[in-house]
């Protein structure tokens, strides 16, 4: 159906943004309130991690499913069904009154979240065909997904300090059942299925299982021992399931992820550089969220405030700063010089002492990653797009986001081990609750800035520079010509 009144159009847009921003929300609002919850549910200081991850896992691991779905059942159809799991389990967290109800619910939650995020851009596609058109609509999206972060982290701040963290969840509701009152009035009704392939669900399972399987075993190998059976066992598990799933992907007709996918050079280094990246990134915002708090004494509404200039400078530089960069000096120099900064940054953050002050120690680090950060964002992507076909544009997206997503949950549970295992050394050395606390999170953001660093040097020495697909097609603006 091809929607005539513009009005609408535009409508419905803003109905599937304020879909993603909820999404998007869910990803960073939980940081400030994780104190809150772990004291109220009891979790420890590692298990903690699981709050994010759970959440983490299964959207990244149902993206790519979620959008084949989406071409055989239709995008709307999906993109409702995704939405209103996705607020059910939103209900089910804000209620929750222990950690296996509150991490099964998150677990749900990702899933929704996965589905409702696959099909959105294939419905703004729908929606938008004239290229100027397009491209715009492109850049409002964009803009969402950069600024929901830093709306994220000061709406726990927020909500946490002047209500409770169960509300961070049932905010949710009423807004769910907004968009999907306004999705029904405004998304144009799915054309009639053209494509009837067979659900990779083989594939899902696997590659989903084996990451979970090795996140538990990584979270709790500090606990457990990192040479016990248990541990070793674990990760053997997931090793087998990753395999199988490779062997299900050369096998099947209608792979989740072709393999041959990774034979494009580009593709194989942007997603390789963005595990790693976002195994960085995403132990910044848990681990310097626990420094803010459990070391400096801020509140939940300080944190958030604290983190919002790194997620303001984030969003500006990927919205249009990126993109005007990339087509001035290719993709290599802006990711390779991006992801520098942001390891500095890290640097810095591995020096922060126990009576650290937010303008001194805190601010300058929060800079560097946010324009760090913001500045690798469009050439990741772009590179990740630039050698596929354009009928296959959808899965690359979603490889990609599929890689940072789960990188970030393996990297944030290494780190979260990492900082408790050295935390625990440093108390039995002698050293005060704090101190121990604060050489924790050194190490961890030490391991991030080498993570981070190591991303810059596969991404600017192996990227293929010829490679320069048009912006517009990845949410960033329409390019200009070079001055």
């Amino acid at each position: 159906m091809t929607i005539a009144d513009n009005r609408t159009r535009w409508l419905a847009l803003y109905t599937l943004c304020l879909g993603s921003l909820m999404i998007v929300l869910d990803m960073t609002v939980v940081n400030v309130a994780l104190p809150s919850i772990r004291d109220d549910l009891g979790f420890s200081e590692t298990s903690l991690a699981w709050v994010i991850n759970a959440y983490l896992l299964t959207y990244g691991g149902f993206l790519l499913l979620g959008g084949r779905l989406g071409d055989l059942y239709g995008h709307r159809r999906l993109f409702l069904a995704g939405l209103g799991l996705f607020t059910v389990a939103s209900l089910l967290c804000g209620i929750s009154t222990s950690q296996g109800m509150l991490i099964g619910a998150r677990t749900i939650q990702g899933l929704g979240g996965a589905v409702a995020s696959a099909v959105s851009l294939s419905l703004m596609m729908t929606l938008f065909t004239e290229p100027a058109e397009r491209a715009k609509a492109m850049g409002v999206f964009g803009f969402v997904a950069s600024g929901g972060g830093s709306l994220g982290v000061v709406l726990g701040g927020v909500i946490t300090d002047t209500i409770s963290w169960h509300w961070i969840f049932l905010v949710n509701v009423p807004i769910g059942i907004l968009v999907v009152f306004l999705a029904l009035r405004l998304l144009p009704p799915d054309a009639g299925v053209e494509r009837r392939e067979r659900i990779d669900v083989a594939g899902a399972v696997t590659v989903t299982g084996a990451l979970i399987l090795a996140v538990y075993a990584i979270v709790n190998g500090n606990q457990n021992g990192w040479t016990s059976l248990e541990t070793l066992g674990l990760l053997g598990i997931a090793v087998a399931l990753l395999c199988m799933f490779l062997a299900i992907e050369a096998r099947v007709s209608a792979p989740l992820v072709p393999l041959r996918l990774f034979k494009l050079r580009n593709v194989a280094v942007s997603n390789t550089a963005g595990v790693l990246w976002a195994a960085a990134m995403f132990a910044v915002f848990f681990l310097s969220a626990l420094y803010l708090q459990f070391v400096l004494h801020y509140s939940p509404l300080q944190v958030g405030l604290a983190f919002l200039p790194a997620n303001i400078i984030m969003g500006a530089f990927s919205i249009g700063l990126s993109a005007k960069l990339v087509m001035r000096f290719g993709l290599r120099k802006p990711l390779g010089v991006g992801l520098s900064l942001a390891a500095i940054g890290l640097l810095l953050f591995a020096r922060v002492p126990v009576d650290g002050n937010f303008v001194v120690d805190v601010l300058p680090g929060m800079i560097l990653i946010g324009i760090g950060a913001g500045m690798a964002f469009n050439p990741l992507l772009l590179a990740a797009m630039g050698d596929v076909e354009p009928s296959e544009a959808g899965l690359a997206s979603g490889l990609v986001n599929t890689s940072f997503m789960m990188g970030g949950a393996l990297g944030l549970a290494v780190l979260a081990s990492v900082a408790a295992s050295r935390t625990s050394s440093l108390r039995s050395a002698g050293e005060s609750e704090l101190a121990a606390l604060t050489g924790g999170y050194h190490l961890a953001f030490l391991i991030g800035a080498i993570f981070a660093l190591s991303a810059a040097a596969i991404g600017a020495g192996l990227l293929r520079p010829a490679a320069q697909p048009a912006g517009a097609a990845h949410g960033a603006a329409e390019p200009e010509p070079a001055s």
